[in-house]
């Protein structure tokens, strides 16, 4: 290896990998020092140089002075090439590493490589990303050759490689389709100030305008709709609600949980709770399908958000005082207090501050660890009693199931089953007595109409066809 090779080595890694040239020299040296100890032992004090400028090495081993075609020629141009590639291997796996760091939550287009047990692998440049399972829209397929655009959700180093990991699920797609939908938002005059997603069902993001000229709304959903449906179809026709962004809480909120409409926002800003009041017709609307659209607009507003119509807040309230005022200590004052900040269960009580307690009762700090204990033991108590519940009902559709599989099949019809496989001969004799006997009893039947019922008739009528 001489100088003029190793600073050839330099330059092309520096080109071609992205790898800095200091870090090249830096490993060369590394690795000389490794193969030399090896030939030296471990206890060998060991320096290495390389001129950054001629690739001249200059080495020191226990303060002797060695030339470089010694170094090489001793310790063997095989060992110290071993060393170098392991180390260069490592220098391009940081560089690596650095430049994906930089891309994490940044979308990126890629090729589908193939699809393998869920897992699918994207050629990404020079890079093989992978798309989990997990990280995948729900009902999407990907084949050979598709396009995909994802994000990168984390990079991490796996031996001597990089792993990328890529996401569709994550709310940052949907922030970046956006920004490369709407010049608006990459230009900074429309920000997106909250996100909350379920994939490839419903999305609801949060803008605002910094200029009261552009409606952000508006220009979010484009001439005709043509914006937003582009982003729609790039998350395989998952649902977005644009919301005008506030920064009251009585005003977000009612926008957040569009298109029901509102009567009435309580804010329980103690416990981060708000209580919306919608009409009855309102009321599955507001909740939406599985509860979807309540569970977007909490995530997007950050309040926890309960539903319900005026008649049920006043049953709530009525229910809480008096289950409040079964715990010992507790006043009239003090219940009412309680509600009123969106205290309605015994678990809401447990959690609560003590010193906010002690402030809203005019309590000792005894008195209120008191009640808090008392309201703990029946909140644990009353989960109790949910879990015995929801076991029971297990069970006993378990039971259901387990005998429904052991009920009895329906009998095939008669034509379908060997008449005559098992039953004895008869002789000619005995076949034209009953014959006649069957034929005397439908005479029977027959005549005497007011005497037998239709289910009679029905079966004498019946029985020389099945016979």
């Amino acid at each position: 290896m001489n100088p003029s090779e190793i600073l050839r080595i330099a330059d092309s890694l520096h080109r071609e990998k992205n790898i800095d040239s200091e870090i090249v020299f830096t490993a060369i040296e590394a690795a000389l020092v490794t193969a030399v100890r090896k030939f030296r032992g471990e206890e060998a004090e060991i320096e290495m140089t390389i001129d950054r400028g001629t690739g001249e090495l200059t080495a020191f081993v226990d303060g002797e002075s060695m030339d470089q075609a010694e170094i090489v020629g001793r310790i063997g141009a095989q060992t110290a090439k071993q060393v170098i590639i392991q180390k260069i291997k490592e220098a391009e796996r940081d560089s690596q590493l650095d430049e994906w760091h930089d891309q994490v939550a940044q979308i990126v287009t890629g090729t589908v490589q193939r699809s393998e047990r869920g897992v699918t692998t994207v050629q990404l440049g020079n890079m093989e990303a992978i798309l989990p399972r997990g990280e995948q829209i729900s009902g999407e397929s990907y084949h050979n050759g598709d396009r995909i655009r994802a994000v990168v959700y984390e990079v991490k180093a796996a031996g001597n490689r990089v792993k990328v990991i890529l996401s569709r699920t994550k709310p940052q797609l949907v922030q970046r389709l956006f920004e490369q939908e709407i010049p608006e938002i990459s230009e900074g005059v429309i920000e997106i100030k909250a996100i909350s997603r379920e994939p490839g069902h419903r999305s609801k993001v949060a803008v605002t305008s910094s200029d009261q000229r552009v409606d952000c709304v508006g220009a979010c959903v484009g001439v005709r709709g043509n914006r937003i449906k582009n982003i729609t179809s790039e998350l395989a026709g998952e649902r977005i609600d644009i919301v005008r962004w506030s920064d009251d809480p009585e005003v977000l909120i009612p926008s957040a949980l569009q298109p029901a409409e509102v009567e009435q926002v309580l804010l329980c800003d103690m416990i981060g709770r708000a209580i919306v009041l919608v009409k009855d017709d309102q009321l599955s609307q507001a909740i939406g399908k599985f509860g979807q659209n309540v569970r977007l607009g909490s995530k997007l507003v950050g309040w926890d958000i309960e539903i319900m119509t005026a008649g049920e807040l006043e049953e709530q309230i009525d229910r809480a005082i008096g289950s409040f005022l079964e715990l010992e200590g507790m006043t009239d004052e003090l219940a009412q207090a309680l509600v009123e900040q969106g205290y309605l269960s015994y678990d809401d009580v447990a959690y609560i501050e003590p010193d906010a307690l002690m402030e809203m009762g005019g309590m000792t700090r005894e008195q209120v660890d008191a009640i808090v204990d008392q309201a703990d033991e029946r909140a644990l108590e009353a989960e109790r009693v949910a879990e015995e519940q929801k076991r029971l009902k297990k069970e006993q559709e378990q039971l259901e199931k387990q005998a429904a599989a052991a009920a009895p099949q329906a009998p095939k019809p008669a034509a379908e089953a060997p008449a005559t496989e098992e039953a004895p001969e008869e002789s000619a004799e005995e076949a034209i007595n009953s014959d006649s006997e069957a034929a005397s009893d439908t005479d029977a039947v027959a005549e005497d109409d007011d005497a037998a019922d239709n289910t009679e008739n029905s079966d004498a009528g019946s029985a020389p066809e099945n016979g």
